[in-house]
This record gives structure tokens, C-alpha cells and sequence, in this order.
């Protein structure tokens, strides 16, 4: 017996040794059967489970739950997926904890808000190979998101699953989501054959990108332990624009600031550094030296005086005190540079191991919105050579972060705009709070009741001022009185446009910038929208101004201060501040126009007002109304007595 088990045991032997087999232990969690019959990228997202939270709410709509989800993409495709990103449509006001092996594309930070939907982009492991380059390595065509957050409303049995997934890579196509079962949906997406391009799939890098803004993060020095990086933002938007710019981004590796050129951290803070990992490596590192070891730094402009400060400026575009203009305005202006020195982290301690900050983002005072993407390897950007021969010399490796421009409904307008004319003695004054009331304004005002209409002189005071006025205007021209009162505009720029002129070959407007705030604008620039009557543009005489082509329209007027008269100042206070009121910082110019070969105008119905009005790249809010013309009114009012005394006058005669 024990002779034929023997035997049996030996011939088992010699079957395995005759069979090819392999044993791995793969650290990447096979795709399910589905992904087989997706040729391209294979996108799922599973709901794995979730629980009850407090507090317990009455309203179930609120009740909080978490839930944990795996978000795998899985290239099956024939070329390398680059940069990845992937959207995600949440739609149960989804707060996200955490999120393994991805970060936000639109360059928030997490934990945060995703209700809405979001962009997932890769971190660390950003590009995805074919099983053709590794052999079916799915540790190289895979990632696995684990995502952990918070969701209102969907109670267990129920699944909190999107609204919808797909790949967000420019030049693919994505078939419907195919919900399976109630927990997993899945969805395939192939390369368009419409998009033709001239990359290959043997290029390294990928091409760099337009955006309104882009930032250049050039590696030019690495050592083992800390490497330098310069650091260029550029703006592309003829419209776009920046004053006191602020850049802030996360590290992901525990890095820290040393030394900078060319800027500042906002705030200069090494305890972090002391406390944590940092202090235990670098034991003989005056820490005191260090700017900045926080996380997510904030960075700020140097101003001019510093440009040529051979310890904390000399760089090429540095020192503009925050301010990037548009290039037609002056290309020198429109570019802001600074070098930053990085200390690196173990295991991260050799000279090619380096890692882009991640999660930018970029804000001026009384700016345009910007939303940046998270950073990808272009290739290496040359810079003169610092020999002064001529030459260039690479950097050692390069990322671009682009941003665009975003208006989001919750965003709240900086600056807003009123309406006057020559055939009206009322002023359409700016929104009731145009630019955002506090909470408590309920308190002392209506924050909805429609503003009430002014003397033109009541323009020229702060808005707590003008009370008296408006309620005495009202009662001459028989106009009603809310109570409470409306609330204020609360913006920090307020722009008037006045219908100054209207007759048969032309007409004229007159446009003041006023500037509540304490923050003064050099370079001020302004834009008007004008639709029909903007082919008619003559001349504007104390501004600079002309057409601008947007969207291949040229309905859009530029205007800027001239040379010496750029400068916008701040409120300040009157000459006697004990009695007097305070003075915005105030320009003004009259525009004009012709009526020559443009058919059908009609100015008090609207021809004669900008569409959208622009102050340093931010859109103001406009009113909802136009200003009444009451000239044929008081016309027909006054032709019966006219005609009365002519008749009278007849008699008279006879």
C-alpha cells in the first residue's frame, strides 16, 4: 500500500515538473471578468460598504453616512495612458476623507467638498502602461482608489453610487454606464478616431498644454538630499489678470522650504519642521535658516524694491509686488518667477527621486477665479545659459500646471456696475448686495429687496451715507420706501456707465471707476462688452483704449490709464476726516462712438449699455434694469399745454 501511494506521489511530481506554472503574489487586485471586452481603458467604481454616523437627524436627507468605495482604472488599450484623470459623479453631497493613490485634478486639497462631482488625477503612479510593454502586469496597468469619505441620505440597503464615471483624457470616447447589481458600475472608453495627433506613443513626455494661465516648475539643481526648482506663472488670457498673486500647493513627501529668490512664504514658520520628521533626520540643520515647513505653503510676491537685492531677488520677472497683466498690455509684465530650495525626505534621498508639489492653486485681489490641474512631465524647459554665451542649458526635469479661468454659481462678483443716462435724472445704482451680504445683515437690512434709486451725486459718497439721500430722492420723485432698508452692494470697485449723448451720427458715454477699498490698483485695466454698437468705437479721451478680438468677435473694448494716470488709489479720508465723508480713488473718461454703417440702433433700449463689464479681469455684476426714457413721456405730457398757449397766442392775434 505505502509503496503504490510512493508511486502515485512520484508521477503527481513529475506532471508539475513538465507544466509551465508561475506563483506571484501580485499586489494589485485582478479586474474582474468585464474588463475583458474593453480594448481600451476599463473604468469601475465598487461601493464596498458604509455605516450610520452621528448625530442622529430627524431629517433623513441629512443624516450623515460613511462609505468606503475602490475607484480601478485599467489600461487594455495599445498606448500608454499619460496623466491620467478620471470623473467621478458624485451626487449625494459626498465629503471626502481619503483618497489611496489619486488626488484632485481641479487642485483642491483633501479632505474636502465633492458633492457635485469631481476629477481624480494620479498620484504618485500617474501614467498607465499596456500589458504589451509589461507583459500583463497589472501592478503597471493598474490603480486602485480607495476612497473613504462621508455621504447624506442613502441609507443601507441603499448604495450611494454615482451619477455617472469616465475618463477625463482629452481624445477618448466613453460608452454609457453599466450599472451591475447595485453596488459596481463600469463603463469603457477607446481613443476617438476623429482626434488626430502628431504625439507618438514612444515620446516621453506629453505635450505642454494651453490654459488662460499655465506654471512652469523647472528642476534646474539636484543633489541627493534638496534640489532647486524655478517657478514661472505666465497668463495667456487677453482678459485675465493677477494683483498680489498668492500660490499655494501641497508637498507630498514631506518636504520643506530652505531658501527662496524672487519671493516669500506669507508666513516664515519652521516649528513644524522641529516637531516632526524633518527635525529627527536632519539633526545638524539649523532649523532657524528654514522658511517654511508647512505642508501647504502660501507664497507671495516681493516688491519691486527687492529686484535687484542680489540675497532674495536678481531673478529674471521676480518683484512685481503680485502683479501679471495681460501681454498685450506688456508682455515683460506678464510673466512672475521665482526659485525655491527643497529638502527632501527619506526614501527619497537620491538625486533623480524628485516629486512635484501637487493641489495648486492661485488667487490675486479682485482677480478672475482660477482653477489649476494637478502638474504633468513635459519636456525639459532650456533657460539662457547663466555664461552669458549663446546658448541654452536644460533643466533637469519639468512639470506644467495649467489654469483656467472658472465661474462657478457660488462664486461671489468683487465688483458691480450702475446705470445713468441723459434722458433720466435716476441712477440704476449696483445690486443690493451684489458682492455677498453678511449672515447677520438680516439684522439691519433687506438683503432682497431691489436697490433704491439715486441722485447722480449720491455716487460720489460710501454707501452708509447715502441714506438720507436715497429717502429724500424718493420722496421727490414719488418712489416707494422699504423698511427695512436695502443692504449694501459691498463691493470693493464700483463702475458707472453713463448714456452721455445720442443723436443721428454718433453717440457718447461716460464711464468712472470708483475704488472703495483700502488696496490700490497700478496698471488698472477695464473692459466693456458692447455687442451691436461696439463696430462703431472712435476714441476714448482720457483712457487708452481699443477693440479686442474675443472668440473671434471684436465686440469687446479695452480701455487702461494713460502713462502717469494708471494708477487707481484707494478711499482715503476727506480733508477734514473729523467732518468730512470719505473719498473713493476715482477715474473717469468719456467714450464715443459712431452710428455710420451699423443699422437699427437704439440706445435707451439697451444698445447704448455694455452687455458685461470687466475690471482687472474679473466680470462685475451688471443691473437688471435699464434706465426708463422718459423723453416721449414728458413729451406727451407737455404737448397738450403746448398746443393750449399756441392756441391762446392764435386768439390773442386775431
Amino acid at each position: 500500500m505505502a509503496v503504490a501511494i510512493a508511486i502515485t506521489d512520484l508521477i503527481f511530481l513529475i506532471i508539475l515538473t513538465t507544466i509551465p506554472f508561475s506563483i506571484s503574489q501580485p499586489t494589485e487586485k485582478a479586474p474582474p471578468p468585464t474588463a475583458d471586452s474593453c480594448n481600451g481603458i476599463f473604468l469601475s467604481y465598487s461601493f464596498n460598504q458604509g455605516a450610520k454616523l452621528p448625530p442622529n437627524l430627524t431629517v433623513l436627507a441629512r443624516q450623515p453616512y460613511r462609505f468606503e468605495s475602490t475607484l480601478s482604472i485599467l489600461n487594455n488599450g495599445l498606448q500608454e495612458l499619460k496623466s491620467w484623470k478620471v470623473f467621478v459623479g458624485f451626487q449625494h453631497d459626498e465629503f471626502l476623507v481619503s483618497a489611496s493613490g489619486a488626488v484632485l485634478a481641479d487642485g483642491n486639497s483633501i479632505p474636502g467638498n465633492v458633492g457635485n462631482g469631481t476629477v481624480f488625477g494620479g498620484f504618485p503612479m500617474s501614467n498607465l502602461k499596456t500589458a504589451i510593454e509589461t507583459a500583463g502586469d497589472f501592478t503597471q496597468m493598474q490603480v486602485q482608489v480607495k476612497l473613504l469619505g462621508t455621504q447624506f441620505g442613502v441609507a443601507p440597503p441603499n448604495n450611494p453610487m454615482p451619477s455617472n464615471i469616465s475618463l477625463a483624457n482629452d481624445g477618448y470616447l466613453c460608452t454609457k454606464p453599466i450599472l451591475q447589481g447595485k453596488s459596481e458600475m463600469h463603463v469603457c472608453c477607446s481613443p476617438d478616431p476623429r482626434v488626430k495627433t502628431n504625439i507618438t506613443t514612444s515620446e516621453e513626455f506629453l505635450a505642454r498644454q494651453n490654459g488662460d494661465l499655465t506654471i512652469m516648475y523647472d528642476v534646474t539643481r539636484t543633489y541627493d538630499s534638496s534640489y532647486w526648482a524655478q517657478v514661472t506663472i505666465s497668463n495667456h488670457n487677453p482678459l485675465g489678470r493677477l494683483d498680489y498673486w498668492k500660490l499655494s500647493w501641497d508637498w507630498m513627501r514631506d518636504e520643506f522650504i530652505y531658501s527662496m529668490k524672487g519671493a516669500y512664504p506669507s508666513v516664515v514658520d519652521f516649528t513644524e519642521c522641529i516637531f516632526g520628521r524633518q527635525g529627527t533626520y536632519y539633526r545638524d540643520l539649523d532649523f532657524f535658516n528654514v522658511l517654511s515647513c508647512k505642508r501647504r505653503p502660501t507664497i507671495v510676491d516681493l516688491p519691486p524694491t527687492k529686484a535687484n537685492d542680489t540675497t532674495l531677488g536678481s531673478i529674471p520677472f521676480c518683484c512685481r509686488n503680485g502683479t501679471i497683466l495681460p501681454s498685450h498690455m506688456d508682455p515683460s509684465k506678464s510673466v512672475s518667477a521665482f526659485q525655491i530650495q527643497v529638502f527632501k525626505m527619506p526614501p527619497d534621498l537620491n538625486r533623480s527621486q524628485i516629486t512635484p508639489p501637487q493641489n495648486w492653486q492661485i488667487s490675486g485681489v479682485l482677480n478672475p477665479t482660477y482653477k489649476c490641474g494637478q502638474p504633468v512631465r513635459v519636456s525639459p524647459s532650456e533657460f539662457p545659459d547663466s555664461s552669458g554665451l549663446l546658448l541654452n542649458s536644460t533643466a533637469v526635469a519639468s512639470w506644467q500646471i495649467v489654469c483656467n479661468i472658472t465661474h462657478v454659481k457660488k462664486d461671489i462678483p468683487k465688483c458691480c456696475v450702475s446705470f445713468s443716462s441723459y434722458y433720466n435724472e435716476s441712477v440704476i445704482p449696483c445690486r443690493t448686495c451684489a458682492c455677498g451680504c453678511s449672515l447677520n445683515s438680516a439684522r439691519t437690512c433687506n438683503a432682497t429687496s431691489p436697490a433704491m434709486l439715486l441722485p447722480a451725486e449720491a455716487l460720489l459718497v460710501p454707501f452708509e451715507n447715502r441714506t438720507a439721500m436715497a429717502v429724500a430722492w424718493a420722496g421727490l420723485k414719488h418712489f416707494p420706501v422699504p423698511n427695512p432698508m436695502p443692504c449694501s452692494d459691498n463691493c470693493g470697485v464700483s463702475i458707472n456707465w453713463h448714456l452721455y449723448t445720442d443723436y443721428r451720427n454718433g453717440w457718447s458715454a461716460r464711464i468712472t471707476l470708483f475704488n472703495w477699498g483700502e488696496v490700490s490698483f497700478a496698471d488698472w485695466f477695464a473692459a466693456v462688452q458692447m455687442n451691436k454698437a461696439a463696430p462703431g468705437f472712435q476714441a476714448m479721451y482720457s483712457f487708452n483704449a481699443t477693440t479686442l478680438e474675443l472668440d473671434g468677435s471684436n465686440s469687446t473694448i479695452f480701455m487702461q490709464g494713460h502713462p502717469g494716470l494708471n494708477y487707481l488709489v484707494g478711499e482715503t479720508d476727506g480733508v477734514n476726516p473729523a467732518k468730512d465723508l470719505r473719498v473713493p480713488g476715482k477715474q473717469q473718461s468719456v467714450i464715443s462712438f459712431t452710428k455710420k454703417n451699423i443699422q437699427g440702433l437704439n440706445m435707451a433700449a439697451g444698445d447704448g449699455f455694455p452687455t458685461k463689464v470687466f475690471f482687472n479681469g474679473e466680470e462685475c455684476l451688471l443691473p437688471k434694469i435699464l434706465p426708463a426714457n422718459n423723453i416721449r413721456r414728458n413729451l406727451a405730457r407737455f404737448i397738450p399745454s403746448i398746443l393750449m398757449i399756441g392756441f391762446v397766442f392764435l386768439f390773442i392775434q386775431q
